[in-house]
């Protein structure tokens, strides 16, 4: 489970994250988490909607960098090197390297079950397009991808929802959900290689 509110909608609007060889320094980190610290303090302290809107700038490197350095034992067992890519417009892309087996065992599979074919670990990919208003996000799946080879939308929601299930909520994240933005955020306004929270 990620640690605060408004990076489990960046982590699960992506789903998985970029380019995970690339280095980040702790000062980027740093960086992220105490803007992200600012952001929980002011929806604990301004109702939404209630004052004249706070924006804070947050900047893709940062966000690999807190993924890297500051969030490992945050991240769910089983998904590995998590980074994000701003790509404008609010169109974001992700990577991760994902454990496939287990969500794979956790049903038996048919021989026409996709899923029932891939093992081990291996690198998934999504692009797609992210939308908020008035405290409501909703992402839009584009692509996604397993080892370079595109792959249904329906396989990658069943890893979604293994790797987002809690005991308040076992069915998992749906990706076609609208979701409640987090710590009074109004909206995200996703630019090139960075996004503006508003609250």
């Amino acid at each position: 489970m990620v640690r605060h509110g408004a990076t489990a909608v960046l982590v699960l609007a992506l789903a998985a994250g970029g380019v995970a060889d690339q280095r980040y320094s702790r000062q980027e980190a740093d960086q992220f988490e105490a803007k992200l610290a600012r952001i929980v303090e002011h929806g604990k302290a301004v109702p939404r909607g209630a004052a004249a809107p706070r924006t804070t700038q947050v900047m893709e490197r940062e966000v690999n960098a807190y993924f890297q350095h500051h969030a490992k034992d945050d991240i769910p067992v089983g998904i590995v090197d998590p980074v994000i890519s701003a790509l404008g417009d609010g169109r974001l892309s992700g990577r991760a390297t994902v454990d496939l087996d287990a969500a794979r065992k956790q049903q038996p599979r048919g021989w026409m079950d996709p899923m029932g074919y891939l093992t081990g670990r291996l690198p998934v990919t999504a692009t797609g397009t992210l939308t908020t208003k008035a405290g409501i996000g909703r992402f839009t799946l584009e692509t996604v991808e397993i080892s370079g080879v595109a792959v249904p939308k329906s396989l990658l929601q069943e890893l979604v929802s293994y790797y987002s299930k809690t005991p308040e909520n076992p069915a998992g994240f749906k990706i076609d959900d609208p979701f409640e933005l987090p710590s009074g955020i109004r909206e995200i306004r996703v630019g090139k290689a960075q996004a503006t929270v508003v609250q």
